[in-house]
């Protein structure tokens, strides 16, 4: 496997033509495309292109507005606060997405309204334009339940295998594996940060040399998200906490309540 930044793609702004700009790059380079080839996309520029950058005077008012729910809140030595939130596509992740770095003042970049729907859209872009049988992942920085630290997770994915499931298949041992699902596109979404630069203009990297496509854009990153039934981390200990004791506390009221109406 190889994996490299794509160089020149340059500031990206509302209604740009991400295909364009990513092909006239790999041009310049000279770097040619080949079948099998994925290109990772930071989603920051696939927001500038899709108009996602909003004027707010008040960043956690954007987070509010983004969230579907609150897991956790935590209070920060500057006197802030860090929200953990399940955004509006289902990603648990801190304050939505919402990004105020390498913006104007007054204003921050949302994610991508559909980022499975932004990936394929710039697959089929980049498929037709240079012939090539490419997948696209389109990737952001993302915190982990159980470390400290961050790294690049995929949040939308086109004509690129999800996970590979070994499920049923039996180790060195002679065990058959119950458990063991490969999220790929995260894999593929971490390796490609590598090289990619949060500070340099590279937003774009190729990875290559995987057997990771799929000849349709396949269900893309939302098929990873969890679903309530089987999240762990739904809330965080704090909050789940405080939720139980009220709890109690209207159980206790209508225990006493009872016991009232039964005295009488």
């Amino acid at each position: 496997m190889s994996v490299w930044a794509v160089d020149g793609i340059g500031e990206v702004g509302p209604g740009d033509d991400l295909v364009a700009l990513i092909s006239e790059a790999l041009e310049r380079s000279g770097d040619v495309l080949v079948d099998g080839d994925v290109l990772v996309v930071a989603s920051k520029i696939v927001s500038k292109a899709e108009g996602r950058l909003v004027a707010a005077e008040n960043r956690e008012q954007a987070i509010t507005e983004e969230a579907r729910r609150v897991v956790a809140s935590r209070p920060r030595a500057d006197g802030g606060v860090t929200r953990i939130v399940e955004t509006r596509h289902g990603f648990v992740m801190a304050a939505a997405g919402v990004d105020a770095s390498n913006v104007p003042e007054g204003h921050v970049l949302l994610l991508p309204v559909d980022p499975d729907a932004s990936a394929a859209a710039l697959a089929r872009g980049l498929r037709e334009r240079t012939g090539v049988r490419l997948g696209v992942v389109v990737t952001d920085t993302f915190g982990r339940p159980w470390r400290s630290a961050q790294t690049d997770l995929a949040i939308g994915a086109a004509y690129v295998k999800a996970v590979d499931d070994h499920r049923g298949d039996v180790d060195a041992h002679g065990r058959e594996l119950t458990v063991s699902v490969t999220a790929l596109v995260d894999e593929i979404a971490s390796a490609a940060d590598l090289v990619k630069s949060k500070v340099g203009g590279t937003p774009v990297a190729v990875v290559r040399g995987l057997d990771v496509l799929l000849d349709e854009p396949g269900p893309g990153v939302a098929s990873l998200v969890r679903c309530a039934e089987s999240d762990m981390f739904r809330l965080g200990s704090d909050e789940a906490f405080e939720e139980g004791h009220a709890a109690g506390m209207r159980m206790a009221d209508l225990l006493a309540d009872d016991a009232r109406e039964t005295r009488r």
